[in-house]
């Protein structure tokens, strides 16, 4: 870490005890300082406009506006402000997502206080960053690409299922009682299923099932393309 210069930290995770704690392991590390903490993905967003920190810890899954779609928002409107993914989501496919979107590194939140503090370093000098095991993933993904043959190959199978349903004009409720699913766990699928397609609404998802053939045209609930299709639809996760 470049002793000249302090390197200012915003850190956006809404786990409160998670940030407290990543907030006391990084005071140990010479020159860092955390500037401030957001608790949603809009809040981080705010928050870099408004003070511009050299590095932005960024978790993947934050309501309001989730982790990659903040990271699109924060490189947009504060190229001086990187963006460092720290995670507890190690899928290569959201690790694609994010790189896409604009983050300069990616971690998973088991990373031990030596490796935050360099890929800190890294990030801060202009560099890019994997943790050991997201590069390992990386490797693999280019070395053996997997072959594309569904829709949106990056969910799986569950995250395409209520990918369809939603596509349907369903809301969480209904969606968490035909898979069996409570509907908690249907809004973090959702937060995940939002990230990797990198949308930000509801509605966006719904026209991507459609337009990609993940929803047949025969259910008869509204017709692709129309203003029903969007008005149908809320534009959040929270839809119950």
């Amino acid at each position: 870490m470049p002793s000249a210069s302090i390197v200012r930290v915003l850190i956006a995770d809404d786990h409160p005890v998670f940030s407290a704690g990543l907030r006391m392991l990084l005071r140990s590390i010479a020159g860092v300082e955390v500037i401030a903490e957001a608790a949603t993905g809009k809040a981080a967003l705010d928050l870099t406009r408004r003070l511009c920190p050299d590095i932005v810890l960024m978790d993947v899954n934050m309501p309001q506006m989730n982790g990659i779609a903040a990271t699109q928002a924060i490189v947009a409107a504060c190229p001086g402000s990187a963006v460092l993914m720290l995670t507890i989501i190690e899928d290569i496919d959201t690790v694609l997502a994010a790189v896409r979107a604009g983050a300069r590194g990616y971690l998973l939140k088991g990373s031990g206080l030596e490796e935050i503090a360099q890929a800190i370093d890294v990030v801060s000098r202009g560099g890019a960053v994997f943790g050991r095991q997201v590069a390992s993933d990386v490797v693999d993904y280019i070395t053996k690409p997997p072959p594309q043959t569904v829709p949106f190959p990056e969910l799986t199978d569950r995250e395409r299922d209520i990918l369809r349903l939603v596509g349907e004009g369903l809301g969480n409720a209904t969606i968490a009682h035909e898979l069996s699913l409570s509907v908690k766990t249907v809004r973090n699928y959702l937060s995940r299923i939002f990230a990797k397609l990198q949308v930000t609404h509801r509605a966006e998802a719904a026209v991507r099932a459609r337009r990609e053939g993940l929803v047949a045209e025969a259910d008869g609930r509204f017709e692709f393309g129309s203003s029903r299709a969007v008005e149908q639809l809320p534009a959040d996760t929270d839809r119950d």
